[in-house]
């Protein structure tokens, strides 16, 4: 099962995503982590999370944001960071986190569904081959 993060889902949430930012070796605040669950939580944020689940068993989430575009008449939606418990993994569910999220999409109107992920991050992109090809851009980032 596949739905909209709930207030009540905190716990799950902070335990998988303490193992998310554990998988790419990266230690956030505790203020960081508990001002995304309040963007998560808070209706009026453009940023909000999709969980799945195995059974009554939280296994993953996608957490994505609609913004305007300027290459399209329409918002585009970022998935931002998208996890599966290490169980979960092979099993269909990140497949099913991505079309989840193309059907929330294309439900809400939104012209285009796009993310990043690390170049090392084999396991991962197999899967997102099977959805698209990479449009070989680049990232860059400047911390400010």
């Amino acid at each position: 099962m596949i739905r909209d993060a709930e207030r009540h889902d905190e716990q799950g949430w902070r335990d998988l995503w303490a193992q998310y930012l554990g998988f790419y070796d990266v230690t956030l605040t505790p203020e960081i982590t508990s001002a995304t669950w309040a963007r998560l939580m808070d209706p009026a944020s453009p940023v909000k999370a999709r969980l799945a689940f195995d059974g009554d068993v939280m296994v993953g989430f996608a957490i994505h944001l609609n913004h305007p575009s300027t290459w399209v008449m329409g918002n585009d939606c970022y998935l931002e960071d998208l996890f599966l418990t290490e169980a979960a993994r092979g099993k269909g569910m990140g497949r099913a986190l991505i079309e989840d999220l193309m059907a929330l999409a294309r439900a809400r109107g939104w012209q285009r569904l796009y993310w990043h992920t690390d170049e090392g991050n084999t396991t991962a992109r197999q899967l997102y081959d099977r959805f698209t090809p990479s449009d070989g851009h680049i990232r860059y980032r400047l911390k400010l």
